[in-house]
């Protein structure tokens, strides 16, 4: 992997402030990964976290970062993410599920998305992404 950053990220200061997302990230790099979206499913199809929205966001993030392991990707790869939850103001609790696991407080530019439910019931959120590789 180059040592080359895979995106810039840029929130314009003219702008509202950005709490847990940046408005705009520029890519690098010659190949995009399409992540599907992922959820608090465990292997075996059960939810994981149960009613808790922080808990289902780790969990997603989890599964997240096995799709980014199994692609030879990072977090810093990241430049687009889309969040479909039944519990859309509550950007506070999934943006702290989101940095435990990243580690890190940068986000890519990013969309939440209120919703009704999703394909499994018992699933409070889906998170998506967008990968740049090197």
């Amino acid at each position: 992997m180059s040592d080359k950053p895979a995106r810039e990220l840029l929130s314009p200061p003219d702008l509202h402030p950005t709490p847990g997302f940046s408005h705009v990230a520029i890519a690098e790099g010659s190949r995009v990964a399409y992540v599907a979206g992922q959820t608090a499913l465990a292997p075996d199809f059960s939810v994981i976290g149960g009613e808790d929205l922080r808990a289902q966001t780790v969990a997603a993030m989890r599964n997240l970062e096995v799709v980014l392991q199994a692609i030879d990707a990072s977090w810093d790869q990241v430049v687009r993410r889309t969040i479909y939850t039944t519990q859309p103001q509550e950007f506070a609790t999934i943006t702290s599920g989101i940095e435990e696991v990243q580690g890190s407080q940068e986000h890519p530019a990013q969309t939440i998305v209120g919703i009704t439910g999703l394909a499994v019931p018992g699933l409070l959120i889906e998170i998506e992404v967008t990968v740049v590789l090197g």
